[in-house]
């Protein structure tokens, strides 16, 4: 697939920004055919480089966090890398920024300054706390994020401390909601005549915004929704369950018709016929009884056994998938969920496929992340820098 089919084809979206979130936001946006500038420091560019596991130099997260990215070298402490900054924004859609609030504005590159040269620009702000409250000049990571949001507080088992899911996840919350805010906008500005704006994403907002009937409960009958472990709070039963070969299967059985057939496949006839468990209210003061009944049956099989009754049974469950389970699933490859890439050297990758699926016009990675500076000439060019403007930036380490 090549940009020009890709549902964003046409938008340019000038990347300022390190890390996750970002990035993250931005490579969504070049994954369905938008043209992604990523600005990146000439020491070294984006510390996602360097992270987590490497292979000849390079973070393997990088070359897909940054897949269909082009990478532009600016150091944007230099009046001269600001210039740089404000000419791409000039003729760009979206900007994505997730420096703390007010740097951007300090080095003229802020909001002010790019909507007075395109009032079309829509600007996508993702910072820990916001553009303005008491907080906003707080560093702030996902991490905060997650804890401010209400998140770590429900995560984990009640006689711990909360705990983090394995993965960046207030982070990407926030992308996600920053590409939704930029298509609101966008359609804003191209459909109902509207003008640019900026889209204020702070982290911890993005997660509270996940955390379902957690005040309402709080602020109507006074409950605070706590550390439950595996259970779904208020929800029976939906839980984790060893099996006999040491593995995990979590079954979701909280529909009412659903319990009454576990309870079947159980051989637990007492308890599918027992009318005071007919509905989840019923249910829920008997969770702990009801997960004994489920796991005492699962722990006398094997994960496959279990697996293959409950689906005869038509009741949800599923294993707890490792990085080689994926590889190896059937689903997962009837789906093309798993692309083979080729690395520099020309060692063999599997990298994620790109989501949502669009049956007319889907997403692509079209090539991995990008060489640092490796489209300066590209871009630079395309501005009217010159050749020998551009060997002058870059001695004196504007580029």
């Amino acid at each position: 697939m090549t940009a020009s089919v890709g549902p964003l084809a046409g938008v340019k979206v000038i990347e300022l920004g390190t890390l996750i979130a970002g990035p993250f936001c931005a490579r969504l946006l070049g994954e369905f055919g938008a043209e992604v500038i990523k600005i990146e420091a000439p020491d070294g560019g984006d510390q996602i480089r360097g992270w987590r596991k490497m292979y000849e130099g390079t973070s393997l997260w990088w070359y897909v966090q940054a897949r269909n990215k082009k990478s532009v070298t600016v150091n944007l402490r230099e009046p001269e890398g600001q210039e740089i900054v404000r000419r791409l924004a000039r003729e760009a859609d979206i900007v994505v920024e997730n420096f703390r609030p007010g740097a951007l504005e300090k080095w003229s590159i802020g909001w002010p300054q790019l909507s007075a040269l395109n009032p079309r620009l829509i600007m996508v702000r993702l910072s820990g706390f916001g553009q303005d409250g008491p907080y906003r000049d707080r560093p702030g990571f996902g991490v905060i994020g997650e804890a401010m949001g209400g998140m770590r507080y429900v995560t984990g088992y009640p006689d711990r401390p909360p705990v983090r899911m394995g993965i960046s996840i207030g982070d990407s919350i926030a992308a996600l909601h920053g590409v939704i805010g930029a298509m609101m906008a966008l359609h804003h500005r191209n459909v109902n005549g509207g003008k640019g704006q900026y889209v204020d994403i702070a982290l911890y907002e993005a997660v509270f915004n996940m955390m379902e009937s957690f005040i309402p409960e709080y602020d109507v009958l006074g409950f605070k929704r706590e550390r439950a472990g595996n259970e779904l709070p208020g929800i029976t039963p939906s839980n984790t369950y060893a099996t006999r070969d040491g593995k995990y299967v979590i079954i979701g059985a909280n529909n009412d018709s659903i319990f009454k057939r576990l309870m079947v496949a159980i051989a637990r006839d007492d308890l599918a016929n027992d009318s005071s468990l007919a509905s989840n209210a019923g249910r829920v003061p008997r969770a702990r009884e009801l997960d004994q009944a489920i796991e005492s049956w699962t722990s006398e099989h094997n994960l496959e056994q279990v697996l293959g009754e409950l689906e005869r049974a038509e009741v949800p469950a599923g294993r707890v998938y490792d990085p080689e389970d994926i590889v190896k699933d059937v689903h997962y490859a009837a789906r093309d969920m798993i692309e083979k890439w080729n690395l520099p050297d020309g060692k063999p990758m599997k990298i994620p496929a790109v989501v949502p699926k669009l049956s007319a016009s889907p997403g692509a990675t079209r090539w991995l992340g990008p060489k640092l500076g490796e489209h300066n000439a590209e871009i630079l060019g395309r501005l009217g820098y010159s050749d020998a403007q551009q060997e002058n930036l870059k001695q004196r380490g504007v580029i």
